[in-house]
This record gives C-alpha cells, structure tokens and sequence, in this order.
C-alpha cells in the first residue's frame, strides 16, 4: 500500500495559495481555518465581529447602486500579512483576542439586512477581515439574499483560488478587490501572490461588477512605473474598471508617514492614460 508519510489526521485547506497543511487540531495563517477530524472546516462561521449599516462608497463602491446602504457584515481572520493593515484589531487576530464575537446564522443577517431596508439598505457587504477565509459563510448568507431580491457585495483582497470563487460567484453583485501591487516581490513581503490576485481580479470581472482598490503605501508600491503597469493591465481587461488610488495612513506596525497627496495626484494621471474611472481615496 502507498504510504505517502503524511499522517492520517493531517489536512491540507484548499482555499488559498497557502495551502496550509494542518495537523488535528492545527489552525491555518489566516486564524480561521483548522483541521477538525482530519477535515478543513471554518471555525469562524456565522462568528461576527463588525456590523454596520454603511454607506455603499464605503466599500469603496463608486458605480454601483451609487447613494445607497448596504449592511457590512466582518468577521476575523486573514490570509495576508500587511503590516499596514487597517482593520489589523480583527484581520491579523484569532477569536480568542477579540472581546466581543456574536455568533450568527445566515438567517439572522438575512434577517438584519432585511429590518434596514426603510433606512436605504440593499443587502449585504462582507467586508472588514478577509471574507473568503470563510467563504461558505459568503456562500450561504449570500444565496439566501439573492433570493430576497437584494444585493451581495464582496470586499476581498482576491488572494483565493479559483475554484473558491466559482463557487460564489453565482451570488456575488460587486466586489472590491484590493490590488496592492504590482510586483511579485510586493506580494511576497505580504505573504501573498500577484498572479493569484491577477487571476482572481480577471475571472470575476467576467460575471460581477468589479472595482479596484489599491492602497499607495511609501517605499513599497508608491513607483510610477509600476501604477502606468498596473493601469494598462487593468485596461487589458476592461478600461471601464474604475481604480480606486487611496491614501496611506500609519496604522499597526507600520510608522511611514502618510503618502504624499502630490504623489497621489501624480499617480491618478499617470493611472488615467489607460482607464477612464479612475479615483483617490483618503484624501
């Protein structure tokens, strides 16, 4: 019999790069992912840290359902490492470092989302941490909305593989997307993958509304060369994708100054030789 020296209890989690081989009881990178009983499961599921009623610019949505409300509903967890990270109280923890968790079904966001539709709700935003570290949470509160007639919108930072995002996509409205780069090595200082993103990004602008966020942050992608790149590759796809340019702040383990507003400027123009919606943010 082929014995390929892995324990038997050992799992391997499918839905990012990472690949994270846990033995039982093991938790993933991300904190939210763990081998129970020799399978992958969530264990961040219906676990809600964050929910609010924003407004839909927030995500940050320019173009879709513009003047509306969506109901932004976060977990915890994250498959990144930025050390900039800006919800880094909840994205870089696990359960047990946060004070507060509510436990949820997909029927009571349903049910929440519903409730604030006099007050310009149109569905619900999974947003904050790194929604697809759960994705079958997306998956199944996202399948009860579409059938209630409101809207699914996914902040991501796209570092999933394909077969994560087929499984969502029938649900998903819009996404924002973060593109934090355009090198691989940019990729690699955060513990992801540009080619994974880049995949990501053109698959789900076949089937959603997609939008662009990338966070300029000084010393690691604030080059003009990389933005005239990262905005002709965008065009490749879709010159209508708008491109949210936005402003660094210091935040967790990161002391840079805030970027440049000259800079930001400069990087919009260079942005806008290839896509015609192009925006700053933070500013």
């Amino acid at each position: 019999m082929f014995d390929d020296g892995v324990e038997k209890s050992t799992a391997v989690c499918p839905v990012c790069p990472h690949h994270c081989r846990l033995p039982e009881g093991g938790t993933g990178r991300c904190r939210a992912r763990a081998n129970r009983g020799g399978r992958i499961v969530p264990i961040n599921y219906g676990k809600v840290t964050s929910i609010a009623l924003d407004p839909i610019e927030k995500k940050p949505l320019a173009f879709f359902c513009p003047g509306s409300k969506i109901l932004s509903v976060g977990s915890y967890g994250c498959n990144l490492s930025c050390p900039f990270c800006q919800n880094h109280d909840i994205a870089q923890a696990g359960e047990s470092d946060i004070s507060e968790v509510y436990t949820v079904t997909p029927e009571k966001i349903l049910s929440i989302a519903l409730d604030e539709v006099p007050s310009g709700n149109i569905g619900v935003a999974y947003t904050y941490n790194e929604a697809l570290v759960c994705y079958e949470f997306v998956r199944d509160t996202a399948k009860l909305v579409q059938e209630h007639d409101m809207k699914n919108v996914l902040v991501t930072n796209g570092t999933c593989e394909l077969s994560v995002l087929e499984e969502i996509l029938p649900f998903i409205d819009a996404m924002n997307i973060d593109l934090k780069g355009f090198r691989p090595e940019t990729y690699e200082k955060l513990g992801g993958c540009l080619e994974t993103v880049k995949a990501f990004i053109k698959r789900a602008a076949k089937n959603s509304h997609i939008e662009i966020t990338s966070l300029i942050v000084p010393g690691l992608n604030d080059s003009a060369d990389d933005m005239d790149e990262e905005a002709e590759w965008i065009s490749s796809i879709d010159p209508e994708i708008p491109l949210h340019i936005t402003r660094y702040f210091p935040r967790y383990r990161y002391s840079e100054a805030a970027t440049d507003i000259v800079l930001m400027r400069k990087l919009k123009t260079i942005a806008e030789r290839h896509l015609k919606r192009v925006l700053l943010g933070n500013v």
